[in-house]
């Protein structure tokens, strides 16, 4: 039943069985059965079917409020019983690239320290390559980074799937239907990650399934942060984690420009050594995916 219902709150949040699929690491099969064997359980409708979308009944958001409570007590009982005795070291050290490190990772750590607070953490920020290198080096054991490389001496295991998106200042005006083509886009002010950079990575490597093997880049800065604050005070455009402007958006300091037949995907990797094995980073990893999805 708990799974069942882990299931459901993930659909509800995203409302597409699909992400739902995706984030939970299941099949979408898997996730339809899950929620249909609680609909025939429980006598009732908790989606409603359209084309290419569902939404929730009244009876699904009701639903939801019973779910949540009965999540909440199902970790209050594995935090009494379960992990009570777990020993962690005083300090766990490990190395996030900087989207994680700005926009997630600190969400986590911070409920991580109410279930353990005897644990403290030393966390090293950098962009992907940079944190790769030290585990290599064995300066730290894990990390977490965006994307993955060839590298065979290190192990990459999903997290979490992110989008990249193309955004600039709310009050840009250029582009009044929200979107461009794939001719506009090689022409418009660019701002860029620096060398190394996860993000920069994976955009150009999309861009250049497309054909598109260079950018008008006119800045290049070497965080997010930094990328942000320049288009608060310009009219240029960014590729930006859709993790790192949550904020943005909701308080219309900037906005998404869609790019026409272009979507640009990725993951969120645990990376470590190859045959290194770890109980801690194991249960790390577990607790950081089950925070994160619940």
């Amino acid at each position: 039943m708990k799974t069942k219902l882990r299931i459901f709150k993930i659909v509800a949040t995203h409302l597409s069985f699909t992400k739902a699929a995706e984030q939970l690491f299941i099949s979408q099969p898997a996730v339809s059965k899950a929620i249909r064997n609680l609909e025939d359980e429980y006598r009732t409708t908790l989606f409603l079917r359209k084309r290419n979308s569902i939404a929730l009944t009244s009876e699904g958001k009701a639903f939801l409020v019973y779910t949540n409570k009965i999540l909440e007590i199902h970790d209050e009982m594995e935090q009494r019983f379960l992990h009570q005795k777990e020993q962690f070291p005083d300090i766990i050290n490990f190395g996030v690239s900087t989207t994680l490190a700005n926009y997630i990772i600190p969400k986590v750590i911070a409920k991580f320290r109410v279930q353990f607070p005897k644990t403290n953490f030393n966390i090293t920020s950098g962009n992907s390559d940079d944190i790769a290198t030290l585990i290599l080096n064995q300066e730290l054991n894990f990390g977490i980074t965006e994307g993955k490389n060839t590298n065979r001496k290190l192990h990459f295991t999903q997290f979490i799937k992110d989008e990249i998106v193309l955004v600039t200042h709310a009050t840009n005006n250029a582009f009044k239907k929200g979107s461009m083509n794939m001719e506009t886009l090689q022409e418009i002010p660019m701002v860029m990650r620096e060398m190394g950079s996860g993000t920069r990575e994976i955009v150009f490597e999309y861009l250049s399934r497309n054909n598109i093997k260079k950018l008008n880049t006119v800045v290049t800065l070497n965080s997010t942060e930094a990328i942000k604050n320049y288009l608060f005070h310009s009219d240029n455009y960014a590729f930006i984690s859709i993790n790192a402007i949550t904020d943005e958006l909701m308080n219309n300091k900037l906005k998404i420009i869609d790019v026409k037949d272009l979507t640009i995907e990725r993951w969120f990797y645990f990376v470590s050594r190859t045959g290194f094995q770890s109980d801690l980073i194991r249960f790390f990893e577990n607790y950081i995916l089950n925070t994160y999805n619940f």
